[in-house]
């Protein structure tokens, strides 16, 4: 625990370095037209939302972090009936996401305090949680102090230090060992990211390995007709504007050595499909609709039209692209394909899903490329390279086996400290 004194001058400190600083945060914001999103809410100014004194409250910072919490805040929901539930998250798409994906679920989305003493202890006055989960590895040092000194349990969740960030903190390790003693506990995705926040001060004793949450992905029950016979099934999953073309070339020319391979087509938004269809045109290839019940049987490629369907499609796939990777929207979650032990490559634009294709990537599992050429090259080599694509297929079965249990966890945890 923090000395007192210590405590006192970092939260002065961090007060007149916050105050000094927020107007020319908020200039450059107006300059760059952008908006400082929720500020009344992280100075504590939210409304007393009279939630009760029994509430479970999880913290995702962004969009990546609000999405792997959602099978847990579900199944917490199922477990915890009497609590109430309250998730934050700390940017605006994070805040977005977390609406819509929690409006069913939650009782208050809202924005994380500034780690500042008055905006804490403001938010923690009129939230009053019983148990705090915070996922990843955010550490904020009056946040921590004053959970403890309020005796409120707070947990390090689905925690993860990447190497950078674990070099820089282990430079300020007699900083760091004060607040980690804070924590109630931290629970890591891997036994390499436990062994890091030990380094740098963890309790060894309260710091345990728990898996990633991400990887609690349950396979659908599916029942799918439609024609794919013996043939190759590549899916294009959740595509964007610029990524159809580099599909459909790597595709043709894919098809050129396989020719028994087909395509899936899935747009990310189903009202681009008919700048899709004349793109496809242009190959010459015979198309189709799911909609309209076409099938491979006479069709090369078929455009998945309906909504809800692309998770149970992955079943029936030889290899999955996962789309949202050849632009900035920073791909989209590969473990739908995997969990059916389906191969899948991304483009080089991953940072929503970074972490679960670190994990991927360094098996056959997964395959980052940087360019169509490298896509196309891959998708062969898949098709083509019975071992190869064995071993990848065994790989993504491995990976899953490694990861699995991280909810369980998590949820024993809470049970052990709540009830």
């Amino acid at each position: 625990m923090y000395n007192v004194n210590e405590m006192f001058i970092y939260g002065i400190l961090s007060t007149i370095i916050f105050l000094t600083l927020l107007p020319f945060y908020y200039i450059v914001r107006v300059i760059q037209k952008k908006y400082l999103y929720g500020w009344r809410e992280k100075l504590g100014f939210l409304k007393s939302p009279q939630l009760g004194d029994k509430v479970i409250m999880l913290h995702g910072v962004s969009v990546g972090e609000v999405i792997a919490l959602e099978n847990l805040t579900k199944r917490i929901k199922a477990e915890f009936p009497d609590y109430k539930i309250v998730v934050t998250t700390g940017t605006k798409t994070g805040q977005d996401i977390a609406h819509k994906k929690y409006a069913d679920i939650a009782d208050l989305v809202t924005y994380f305090p500034f780690d500042i003493p008055f905006a804490v202890n403001s938010f923690l006055n009129k939230i009053k949680p019983s148990v705090v989960l915070i996922a990843e590895t955010e550490l904020w040092p009056n946040f921590a102090y004053l959970c403890n000194k309020k005796n409120i349990p707070l947990y390090i969740i689905n925690g993860r230090i990447s190497d950078n960030t674990f070099n820089a903190y282990k430079r300020l390790t007699f900083f760091f060992k004060h607040i980690l003693k804070n924590y109630t506990g931290m629970f890591m995705q891997s036994i390499e990211d436990k062994n890091k926040l030990i380094a740098i001060g963890a309790n060894p004793e309260n710091t345990e390995f728990m898996g990633n949450l991400k990887f609690d992905v349950k396979k659908q029950d599916v029942n799918i007709d439609i024609g794919k016979g013996t043939n190759k099934l590549i899916i294009a999953g959740s595509t964007h504007k610029g990524e159809d073309e580099i599909v459909l070339d790597a595709f043709v020319n894919v098809k050129k050595q396989v020719p028994s391979a087909k395509l899936l087509h899935v747009s990310r938004h189903l009202d681009r499909i008919p700048d899709i269809v004349e793109l496809i045109k242009k190959t010459g290839l015979s198309y189709g609709y799911r909609s309209k019940g076409d099938t491979f049987v006479d069709k090369e490629i078929i455009l998945l039209d309906t909504m809800g369907e692309l998770g149970k499609m992955y079943s029936i796939c030889d290899v999955a692209f996962i789309g949202g990777s050849f632009n900035n929207t920073g791909g989209h979650n590969p473990l739908e394909a995997s969990v059916y032990n389906k191969p899948v490559i991304t483009g080089p634009s991953i940072h929503n899903f970074k972490d679960i294709y670190g994990i991927l990537t360094r098996t056959n599992a997964g395959k980052l490329v940087q360019t169509p050429k490298e896509l196309e090259d891959h998708i062969l080599k898949l098709l083509t390279d019975d071992e190869f694509y064995k071993s990848a297929q065994q790989d993504c079965l491995t990976v899953f086996d490694s990861q699995k249990g991280a909810l369980d966890f998590v949820i024993k945890k809470l049970k052990d400290k709540l009830l």
